[in-house]
């Protein structure tokens, strides 16, 4: 019995020390293990009249996969929960680690012969894009 309460606190003391060590080693802590520079792109997508059904669609069997073969990293995606916005748009964000490398992807993306190749045969024809970069702020739990 003595044994096994001396391994326990043995285990509880190293459990802490980690902890503590954390703080005072050079590294990268858990907390802060998002810590990297990236930016965020978030983009709406307002496609014509119907056409909102087939977008969803083509994102969801096509676009994500695509667009993390380019060097993106999917978020979130999302719709508005009111009309008339729920009835013709998408919203969502994407990660990349700079412009200059989301630059560099969506220039791949474009080119990419699958991509052209999907877009012409989803159906869902011209779509009105509007896209904002962000940086977190210095408070954001994700950054």
């Amino acid at each position: 019995m003595k044994k096994m309460m001396w391994s326990s606190l043995g285990l509880s003391a190293a459990f802490v020390a980690g902890f503590a060590a954390g703080g005072v080693l050079p590294g990268e802590s858990a907390a802060h293990a998002q810590a990297a520079t990236r930016v965020f792109e978030l983009r709406t997508y307002t496609p014509d009249a119907g056409k909102l059904d087939l977008l969803h669609a083509r994102f969801r069997d096509h676009t994500l996969r695509l667009f993390q073969r380019h060097g993106m990293t999917n978020v979130w995606y999302g719709k508005p929960m009111d009309a008339p916005l729920s009835q013709t748009t998408l919203i969502y964000l994407l990660a990349h680690q700079s412009r200059e490398a989301a630059k560099k992807s969506w220039d791949a993306f474009r080119a990419d012969p699958e991509w052209t190749a999907v877009a012409k045969q989803s159906g869902v024809g011209p779509v009105k894009v509007e896209s904002v970069f962000l940086e977190p702020t210095d408070y954001s739990p994700m950054k």
